[in-house]
C-alpha cells in the first residue's frame, strides 16, 4: 500500500540533539510524574492570586533546570535513551504509590520496597498500577526511541553539553532564589515534602540504602578515652555542671554581644562572660550537635568517625562523672546513646506543655529530684527547642512579646522582614528568661555542690539577610549568621575557686580570641578533671585561665 504524499511528512522520524531529548523528559517527569509534590507545594494557595503562579513557574523551572543538568552529565548517544526510559519508568511507579497510597519514598519506605517479596508485592500489583505505568511511564518511554539524534564533532559537543550543564545550573538556582523565602519557609514547615520531588527522592534514598548512613552495622560506637579517669586530688564537693545547647540563636541578635534591642535582660545583670565571635560546627542540628560532642569538631571533620566514635558523654561517664541528657527537641542524635536520657517535649507538664509542644522551662522540671537522686559529679545536658523556626511565634509564651510586630505565622512569606526578626528577638528574650531561671536553680544547688552552666547554640540563622531564611546552607558558604552563635559562661564562686579560676583572664580571653563548637569536649573534661589521651589542653577554654 502507497502512503499518500501529504501524510509522509507527519510520518519522518524528527531529528533532534541529546539535549532537546532531555528538556523534554525533564518537563515531562516534572509536570506528570510529580503530582503529589504539586499539590502539597501549592495547598491552600489561591490561583486567583498571581503569587502562587509566580511561584509555581519558579519552582517548576528551578527543578527542571536541576534535572537537566544532572541528566546531561549522564547522557551520550548510547546512554541517553536507557537512561531517560529508565528514570520515566521509575517516576511512574514511584507516582502511583506515592498518590494512591499517600506515601513518602524516604530511606526507609524504599528500604521495605527493596526487602518486599513476591507474595507480598503482588498484593500490591493490579490493572490500575499496569495502566498508570503504560500510559506515564512505557508510552513516553518508548517515543524516546521515535526521534533521530542529531551528531556533533566532538569538540562542539563537549562545548555545547558544558553550555547546558552550566546554563541550566544558572537558571534554576536564579529561579529557586525569586522564591527563596517562600520556597525556605515550605520546605521547613513540611521536611518530609522533598521525598515526594521524584525521582529525586528515589537516588536520594537508594544512595542513603547503599552507603549512607543506613548502611553502617548496627554494632556499640567505637570506645574514644578508653583510659579516662578522674585526675589529681579529690575536690571537697561535687561540681554540678549544666550545659544548655540552643537552638537556632545567633550571636548577632544577643544585647550581650552589642545587639541593639535588649534581648538579654536576665543574663546582663548576672555575672555571666559572653564570647561574643564563637564559632559552630555546622549549620543544621544534625551535622552541629553530633559534632560538638566529638573529639573531631570542625578542625577534623569527618562525618563517618562522627556518627561511629563515642562524644565527650561516652568519655565522662566511664570516668565516673554522671550524665543526664534532656531533651525539649529532636533528640541527642545519638551523642547520648546508651546514656541516661529524658524526653521532654511532650511530657505534658502543666503550664510548660499545650498542644504538641512544650516551652523550654519543662527542662527545669524536676531538677531538684535529679539532684536529690544523684550523687558526685553531675553534667546536666538541656537541648532546647530555643528559637527554630519557621515558627518562631511559638517558642515564647505571651508575656514575651516584647518586639512588635511580630510575625505571627509560620509561612514567613505572608510577614515582613522586619516582623520575622521581631517574632525571633522575642524567643530569644524568652531563652535569656529560662536561662536566667537555670542560673537561679543553679544557685540554691550551691548549698552542695559546685555550680556552673554553659549555654551554646547549635547553629545560628538567617532572617532574610541576601535573601535568605532559616538556616542549613553549605558551610563553605554559610553566612555568619548561621555560623557565629552565642557562647555563654556563668560560674559560681565555690566553682572558680575549685578549679582555681581566674575570672578576668576568661573575660580577657572571651573578649580577645574566638571560641567555637571544638572547645567543648576538652572543656569539658577539664571542668570534671578527667585525665585521658584524648584530651587536649590547646582546646581546653579553661586551661589558660587555671592557677597553678
Amino acid at each position: 500500500m502507497r502512503i499518500p504524499d501529504a501524510v509522509r511528512p507527519w510520518l519522518a522520524r524528527p531529528a533532534v540533539h541529546i539535549e532537546t531529548l532531555v528538556l523534554a523528559c525533564a518537563a515531562f517527569v516534572m509536570l506528570a510524574g510529580n503530582g503529589p509534590f504539586w499539590r502539597a507545594a501549592l495547598a491552600g494557595r489561591s490561583w486567583g492570586d498571581p503569587g502562587t503562579w509566580g511561584f509555581s513557574a519558579a519552582l517548576f523551572v528551578a527543578l527542571t533546570a536541576f534535572y537537566i543538568a544532572a541528566a546531561a552529565l549522564l547522557s551520550s548517544r548510547f546512554t541517553v535513551r536507557p537512561l531517560l526510559a529508565l528514570v520515566l519508568l521509575v517516576t511512574a511507579g514511584a507516582s502511583y504509590y506515592m498518590d494512591r497510597y499517600a506515601v513518602y519514598m524516604d530511606r526507609p519506605m524504599l528500604a521495605n520496597v527493596l526487602a518486599t517479596n513476591y507474595k507480598e508485592a503482588r498484593e500490591l500489583l493490579g490493572p490500575g498500577m499496569a495502566a498508570h505505568i503504560l500510559v506515564f511511564g512505557a508510552l513516553p518511554a518508548a517515543l524516546l526511541w521515535w526521534p533521530r539524534l542529531k551528531s556533533r564533532s566532538l569538540g562542539r559537543a563537549f562545548a555545547v553539553r558544558a553550555g547546558w550543564i552550566v546554563g541550566a545550573t544558572a537558571i534554576g538556582v536564579a529561579s529557586l532564589l525569586l522564591v527563596f523565602a517562600d520556597f525556605a519557609s515550605l520546605m521547613r514547615n513540611n521536611q518530609e515534602m522533598r521525598y515526594l520531588i521524584t525521582p529525586g527522592n528515589i537516588v536520594a534514598s537508594v544512595s542513603a540504602n547503599l552507603w549512607g548512613r543506613a548502611k553502617r552495622p548496627n554494632q556499640p560506637k567505637t570506645v574514644v578515652g578508653a583510659d579516662a579517669k578522674v585526675a589529681g586530688p579529690a575536690r571537697a564537693r561535687p561540681t554540678l555542671f549544666v550545659l544548655v545547647v540552643g537552638e537556632t540563636a545567633r550571636s548577632q541578635n544577643f544585647s550581650l554581644n552589642g545587639y541593639a534591642r535588649p534581648t538579654n535582660p536576665e543574663l546582663a545583670r548576672r555575672n555571666v562572660i559572653s564570647f561574643p565571635d564563637a564559632k559552630a560546627c555546622g549549620t543544621s542540628t544534625e551535622v552541629s550537635l553530633p559534632c560538638m560532642f566529638s573529639p573531631f569538631g570542625r578542625a577534623r571533620y569527618d562525618e563517618e568517625k562522627i556518627l561511629t566514635h563515642e562524644s565527650v558523654l561516652h568519655v565522662l561517664a566511664r570516668a565516673g562523672v554522671q550524665v543526664l541528657w534532656r531533651d525539649n527537641q529532636s533528640g541527642c542524635k545519638g551523642v547520648c546513646d546508651g546514656l541516661p536520657a529524658e524526653q521532654l517535649d511532650h511530657a505534658a507538664v502543666a503550664p510548660f506543655c499545650s498542644g504538641d509542644q512544650c516551652l523550654d522551662e519543662v527542662l527545669l522540671s524536676g531538677m531538684d529530684k535529679v539532684l536529690r537522686d544523684r550523687h558526685g559529679n553531675l553534667l546536666v545536658v538541656m537541648h532546647q527547642l530555643g528559637s527554630h523556626g519557621p515558627a518562631y511565634f511559638k517558642r515564647y509564651p505571651p508575656a514575651f512579646r516584647k518586639f512588635l510586630p511580630a510575625c505571627e505565622s509560620d509561612d514567613l512569606r505572608v510577614c515582613s522582614q522586619a516582623e520575622i526578626v521581631s517574632a525571633y528577638d522575642n524567643s530569644l528574650l524568652y531563652t535569656d528568661f529560662f536561662l536566667g531561671k537555670v542560673i537561679d536553680f543553679l544557685e540554691q544547688a550551691q548549698k552542695t555542690h559546685d555550680t556552673a552552666m554553659l549555654y551554646v547554640s547549635d547553629h545560628g540563622e538567617s532572617l532574610g539577610e541576601g535573601g535568605l531564611y532559616l538556616h542549613g546552607m553549605p558551610y563553605a558558604i554559610a553566612p555568619d549568621t548561621q555560623t557565629r552563635v552565642p557562647f555563654v559562661l556563668w560560674m559560681s564562686q565555690a566553682f572558680r575557686g575549685s578549679l582555681g579560676l581566674d575570672e578576668q583572664c576568661l573575660r580577657n580571653q572571651a573578649r580577645e580570641q574566638q571560641a567555637s563548637h571544638d572547645q567543648l569536649f576538652h572543656s569539658l573534661l577539664g571542668v570534671f578533671g578527667v585525665g585521658t589521651a584524648a584530651y587536649d589542653g590547646k582546646l581546653d577554654l579553661f586551661a589558660p585561665c587555671r592557677r597553678p
